[in-house]
């Protein structure tokens, strides 16, 4: 989830863009299919994703001001529809648009689906043009999740991985050290008996439980644990091990045995971070951004939260999001396309790395992501001194997430088909925090003939 922000300029240009975010471009069609013929340089229309919501105005602001100026930096191009979306990813108006040929020309894309999206072929090839992007050559190696057979079809514009999210507050009314957060599973069982031992509403361990994102979790648990999710080869699941065991005995012990995970369910992603918002959950799975949307979209107290490593971890899971171009683009709105992404995402000193204006809206800087450059490259050296230059955050929030990830492998999504396969690990994920007498054996090898049965169908 990410940053964006606004201004007055906008008046004119964006006032354009908001009215036609709410309907269909000039043509009558979402996806702007008229526009400027192929090998024309005349004006080309496009639609873009991923806006702010209304209740975030901070980043909505930035955003709207970026969209403004980038209009009147490139005058032949229109951002004719604007859709606002929280999160950018939603399975549930994600899906619909996709499967109908619906989606903006430049749409969103969390990990999971990238490889997907690559397979089906509703992600146009890129590699033609990427090199007419200034900061293309300083990418790390985030950029290879977007590529196929030598081809790039998307491109990364956040990045990093998982780590155990905690509320400091909450720690320090535990009687936990909040600056020594806990290292292993052992240690988070026993601080989330302390938390929820505070009283009514207190959960020690919050974690989710359906709409893809229990599966998700599950798998980023088990990365952690040495496990994997599916077989080197993509043709079985492997998720029926002793590592697979151990994450849903590990909370079916805390909510049961325990009482340390309260006893509601968190099935949509914003379900459980406006529980943590909330101030009287003490932990959770999380990436470093969890922090800043808790302050930006959730209204948590930001310095209450910090982030730590994945306790134990042997490998990361590789979370983060990009953008991809409808395939049904032509190659004067791939252009247009990539120049939105280049100017949002990618430029040190503008769209979300100005840092300077992030500072001055008050929203935080110095966060150690998006992590997108080689440290090396002209372009990863100029973020790193704009990000120190203007960082307006303390700094140690994050600190044992960086130090205590340090040489760990990450670890990429399980293949094309995540997506389909979180919402099968739903079910034991949900199974563990409904039921008492869950029988996780059963469970975990009823998914496994799920998942081996949905890879054989795909071949």
């Amino acid at each position: 989830m990410k940053s964006h922000k606004l201004s007055i300029l906008l008046v004119s240009g964006l006032a354009i863009a908001a009215a036609a975010a709410c309907g269909t471009d000039d043509s009558g069609n979402s996806g702007d299919k008229a526009s400027a013929a192929p090998g024309s340089a005349g004006p080309v229309s496009i639609s873009v994703n991923c806006e702010p919501p209304k209740t975030n105005k901070a980043e909505r602001a930035t955003f709207e001001e970026d969209l403004a100026a980038f209009q009147k930096l490139n005058p032949n191009i229109k951002v004719s529809k604007v859709t606002d979306a929280f999160p950018c990813y939603d399975p549930r108006t994600f899906e619909p648009k996709l499967a109908s040929g619906e989606l903006e020309t430049v749409f969103y894309v969390n990990f999971p689906n990238v490889g997907r999206l690559i397979e089906s072929g509703q992600a146009a090839d890129l590699t033609p043009y990427v090199n007419e992007l200034k900061t293309f050559a300083d990418y790390n190696s985030s950029i290879d999740l977007f590529k196929k057979d030598g081809k790039i079809y998307g491109l990364p514009t956040d990045g990093y991985g998982m780590g155990l999210v905690y509320n400091k507050e909450v720690f320090t009314k535990a009687g936990l050290d909040p600056n020594n957060p806990p290292k292993t599973w052992a240690d988070v069982q026993a601080a989330a008996k302390k938390i929820a031992g505070l009283g009514p509403g207190y959960v020690g361990y919050g974690e989710y439980s359906g709409n893809n994102v229990g599966g998700w979790h599950f798998t980023a648990s088990i990365y952690g644990r040495g496990g994997s999710v599916i077989t080197d080869d993509g043709k079985k699941a492997a998720f029926n091990t002793p590592e697979g065991t151990a994450v849903l005995e590990n909370l079916h012990q805390m909510r049961w045995a325990d009482n340390s995970m309260g006893s509601q369910l968190y099935i949509d992603w914003p379900a459980l971070m406006k529980a943590m918002a909330g101030g009287k959950m003490g932990m959770m799975l999380g990436a470093p951004d969890v922090l800043i949307s808790l302050r930006n979209d959730f209204g948590g107290k930001f310095e209450n939260y910090a982030i730590t490593a994945q306790p134990e971890a042997k490998a990361l899971f590789n979370g983060g999001a990009g953008y991809m171009i409808n395939p049904k683009a032509t190659p004067e709105q791939i252009r247009a396309g990539l120049k939105w992404i280049e100017y949002k995402f990618l430029t040190p000193g503008k769209g979300q790395f100005d840092y300077a204006r992030a500072k001055g809206a008050n929203l935080t800087v110095g966060q150690p992501y998006p992590d997108l450059y080689g440290s090396d490259t002209p372009s990863g050296q100029a973020v790193n001194d704009l990000r120190k230059a203007n960082a307006n955050i303390d700094a140690s929030q994050f600190a044992g997430w960086v130090e205590g990830s340090k040489g760990i492998p990450p670890k990429a999504e399980p293949g094309p088909y995540a997506q389909e396969i979180y919402k099968i690990l739903d079910t034991p994920m949900s199974a563990v925090l409904t039921r008492k007498d869950a029988n996780i054996d059963q469970l975990l090898s009823d998914a496994e003939s799920k998942v081996n049965s949905l890879l054989a169908s795909k071949g």
